[in-house]
This record gives C-alpha cells, sequence and structure tokens, in this order.
C-alpha cells in the first residue's frame, strides 16, 4: 500500500513537473522569437543563462557548482558528456557557445533555442567542415568568447569516460587559448551516492531518461570547474588525452 502511495506522488509529481517544464520550454522559443532581435548579444546571453537555471528548476534538479568558472573569454570549456541536461546546466551555471552537431540545428524548437544560445554546427563526418570550424573558433578566441566542447562526441553512460576526439583542439593549439576542464556528474541528494537517472546513452529513449529526471527526489547535478590551461608545447593529442585524465578525476569528485 505504502509503495502504491509513494509511486502515485512520484508520478503526479513528475507530471507536475513536466508540464511546468514545457511552459518553460515554449516560453523560452517565445523569447528568441520576440524579444531576442532588440537585445544586444550579451543581453542575450543572461537570457540564456537566466532561462537555463530556470529550467534545472522547474525539472527538480538542483545546480551545485565547484570550483570557479571563467569570468570572460577567451577559454575552451571542455567536458565529458552524459545527458540532454549537460548543455542547460553548463548554461546556467556560465553562458557559453557550444559546438554541436549539425543536426541539431533542425530539430524543432531545441534547433531553435540552440541556435539562439549562440551554438556553432560542424558537420562531424566532414574532415573539411573540421577545418572550417577550427578558424570559426579561432575567430571566437579573437573576440573572446567562452566556447564549450564535449570531446567524447557522444554521451557516456556516466560510470566510463570515453576517449577524446582531439580535432578541435587544434584551435585553441593556435591561439594559445586556454582550455578549462570541466567534469560533470549526478548525484542522489539523498544518499549522497552518484545517480544515472539522467543518463541518455545505448538504447535509452529521450522521453524515458526526461521522466526518470522529472520523477526523481533532490537530483543534483554537479558541474565541476578545473584550473585553465594551455597547451604548453603539446600537440592536440597529447593535449586531449592530459584533459582527458583531467576531466575524469573532476567528474569523481
Amino acid at each position: 500500500m505504502a509503495n502504491g502511495l509513494h509511486r502515485i506522488k512520484t508520478s503526479i509529481r513528475a507530471v507536475w513537473r513536466g508540464i511546468r517544464l514545457l511552459a518553460h520550454v515554449a516560453k523560452g522559443a517565445w523569447i528568441v522569437a520576440f524579444r531576442f532581435p532588440q537585445l544586444h548579444y550579451w543581453q542575450q546571453h543572461e537570457h540564456v543563462q537566466a532561462w537555463a537555471a530556470t529550467l534545472m528548476v522547474r525539472a527538480g534538479v538542483q545546480l551545485q557548482i565547484k570550483g570557479e568558472q571563467p569570468a570572460k573569454g577567451p577559454v575552451m570549456l571542455v567536458s565529458n558528456h552524459i545527458s540532454w541536461l549537460d548543455i542547460p546546466m553548463l548554461h546556467a551555471a556560465r553562458h557559453c557557445r557550444f559546438i554541436s552537431k549539425s543536426d541539431v540545428k533542425g530539430w524543432p524548437i531545441i534547433g531553435t533555442l540552440a541556435t539562439a544560445a549562440g551554438t556553432l554546427y560542424i558537420q562531424r563526418s566532414s574532415r573539411r567542415d573540421a577545418m572550417r570550424m577550427v578558424g570559426a573558433m579561432e575567430e571566437a578566441f579573437k573576440r573572446g568568447e567562452i566556447l564549450a566542447v564535449f570531446p567524447e562526441g557522444t554521451t557516456g553512460d556516466g560510470r566510463e569516460l570515453l576517449s577524446f576526439h582531439s580535432n578541435l583542439f587544434e584551435a585553441a593549439v593556435q591561439c594559445d587559448a586556454p582550455v578549462q576542464p570541466v567534469g560533470l556528474s549526478f548525484v542522489d541528494g539523498k544518499t549522497g551516492e552518484a545517480s544515472y537517472a539522467a543518463t541518455y546513452v545505448g538504447d535509452e529513449t529521450l522521453l524515458g531518461s526526461i521522466w526518470r529526471v522529472l520523477s526523481s527526489d533532490q537530483l543534483q547535478a554537479v558541474v565541476h570547474y578545473g584550473e585553465p590551461e594551455t597547451a604548453q608545447g603539446r600537440d592536440r593529442r597529447i593535449w586531449a588525452k592530459d584533459l582527458h585524465a583531467e576531466v575524469d578525476r573532476l567528474r569523481k569528485g
């Protein structure tokens, strides 16, 4: 009986959070369509960060920040990738411009919001487009922007860190721009143990992942910033391996 009541309460909570989350996404789309054209880019960035922070609240997820987020660019954030929540939680901690696969641009609503947030798109299967993206990143660094990449190239299960692709590190090497490692993790606020409710990998569905998050009680999203570093003579492949080790340490700490 008690278990049945608990499941009912959990489902009601998840549905209520889902309704509020959908309303918030719709509000974001409205702001992008009708407010953004009149705003300066830094005002747009402030809106994106505030919107992302509210999204976390609507989803019932508490944001926890460790370390020191960058005050300004140029800098490239390098992070592990676990969930659809990774981008909102990083935006909520500090606005940045993500490097994302070109498919995202065409996604209904999500693509519109991602583009408005300043996302740079790349065709990952094209070496020529990778070269173009390195050039675009170099220009962004010269403008003092904060970029963010998920060098695993896909989401992991949160248990093991996948190998890093090093292509996009070339821009930081060429510009001698600092790279700041970031470890993302999710924690069960009740037990203090790692939570895998937000994972979105393999055969898992997006709706299933969202439902688990909305159903969770006291889920914490942890953004752990490390110290920025420059290449210091390392090529992009060696640097990627060193950053992989540091991100692995941060996500566990």
